[in-house]
């Protein structure tokens, strides 16, 4: 499959058909094991000098199609998929950082991530110092002998103000630093790689998936940073891994591409850890991919005439959508998302938190949950929900107000999604 474009590779990359019986469709391999030709192919496997199955908790065939799929769609080498988003943001920074080792991290994160850097990593000897993305050159400033990445979301809930991610990896670039960028809010719409990034994660389960069935994450090698130039910063590339037998992850897995970062997390973290991704759920993903390009489409204009309609309420006092940002926040809008503007939609209400309870109580079409990209449309109030772990000071770092709702624009009819949001509104004012 020689296709760059999407549309296409969601339908064709990693698989065309079942080499036993012909089968089209990427057969669910429900199994824990798999059976060696011989004990040298057992040997080879194990020692990493042929890459195949061994254990579905490492790899499984089904998933292999997600991986190799999804790493099509994006430009990069290889992938790596795990049990959800919190998994893959995790693990791409502990594949990298020790002890004693930090990360230099966007404040315009989910709450979740947030909640896994401050307190989950820091726990477990990580630093990560948060910087604001308005200013590129703080991650410099961050920076010390000791930092081992830099970590972003492409389109950040809930400020939706792009991050720069050019500027910012070539600013980690001088040092040796790889930029780590969460692109679940922006599939298709952007391509961390082609602007520099070295390693791309997703929550599947939003956009990609997109039917609110199953829980995913994946993270994506983009095969463009050269870990074994800068042996003194990645030492956990190129300094021998107990873990396995010694191994110098940048020079052992040469042979097999430039993948060293990738297969480090699968056969350390995902082997020790045990993130694995269920066979099932990376079949439900595979079917949501194949609809992703056109849905997203869809998803950023519905979203764009619900940010117009909002602009127009008296209720609101702040819509927060790409659109309608100024200064900055527009240009990086108009040099990153070229390709479309997302699904999502902020806006502030007047009355503050009890005019957000009263909108969220009386939506009807809207679901009420804790998630987003699902082909319907989707609410919530993140003071009292998915940032509500914050304090009042980390969530007005993130762009968490009392007032704030998040929606996640559907797919239904646009008349359909406004006339639910105006009686919504109406209650809001009681």
């Amino acid at each position: 499959m020689t296709s760059k474009h999407p549309e296409t590779l969601a339908l064709h990359a990693g698989w065309r058909r079942d080499s036993a019986t012909n089968a089209v469709a990427v057969p669910i391999y429900q199994t824990t094991s798999y059976q060696f030709d011989s004990a040298e192919h057992a040997a080879n496997l194990f020692g990493l000098k042929e890459l195949g199955n061994i254990y579905t908790r490492i790899m499984n065939p089904t998933n292999d199609v997600l991986e190799k799929r999804l790493a099509a769609i994006e430009g990069g080498v290889a992938a790596l998929a795990v049990g959800s988003g919190q998994a893959a943001s995790a693990y791409s920074l502990q594949n990298l950082a020790r002890v004693g080792d930090n990360v230099v991290s966007s404040t315009d994160l989910y709450g979740g991530t947030w909640n896994l850097f401050a307190n989950t990593l820091k726990d477990q000897g990580i630093e990560v110092r948060f910087v604001d993305p308005a200013d590129p050159e703080a991650f410099a400033r961050a920076t010390d002998s000791r930092t081992r990445a830099y970590y972003a979301e492409t389109l950040p809930n809930p400020k939706l103000i792009p991050f720069p991610i050019a500027e910012v990896a070539a600013i980690g670039r001088g040092f040796g630093i790889p930029l780590i960028v969460d692109n679940t809010a922006a599939p298709i719409l952007v391509r961390p790689f082609d602007h520099g990034a070295a390693v791309v994660v997703y929550s599947t389960t939003k956009y990609i998936g997109g039917h609110g069935t199953s829980i995913g994450g994946v993270i994506i090698d983009g095969g463009n940073f050269d870990w074994e130039a800068f042996p003194e910063r990645q030492p956990a590339l190129n300094t021998p891994d107990p873990s396995y037998h010694g191994a110098v992850w940048s020079q052992a897995v040469k042979p097999l591409g430039p993948i060293a970062y990738v297969l480090k997390a699968r056969v350390t973290l995902l082997r020790d850890l045990g993130a694995a991704l269920a066979p099932l759920n990376a079949f439900l993903f595979l079917q949501g991919l194949e609809t992703l390009a056109l849905r997203i489409r869809e998803h950023s204009r519905n979203a764009l005439a619900v940010a117009n309609f909002l602009a127009e309420r008296k209720e609101v006092t702040r819509v927060i959508h790409p659109a309608y940002h100024t200064g900055i926040g527009a240009e990086r809008t108009a040099k990153y998302l070229t390709r479309g503007q997302g699904g999502l939609v902020g806006f502030e209400l007047a009355g503050g938190a009890d005019a957000g309870r009263r909108f969220i109580d009386a939506l009807e079409l809207f679901y009420h949950v804790a998630n987003i990209g699902d082909a319907r449309s989707l609410a919530i109030h993140p003071a009292s929900t998915t940032h509500s772990q914050l304090t009042e000071s980390e969530q007005a770092a993130t762009g968490v107000t009392p007032g704030y709702v998040r929606l996640s624009v559907g797919l239904e009819h646009i008349d359909d999604i406004l006339g639910d949001l105006s009686h919504a509104l109406d209650a809001a004012k009681a």
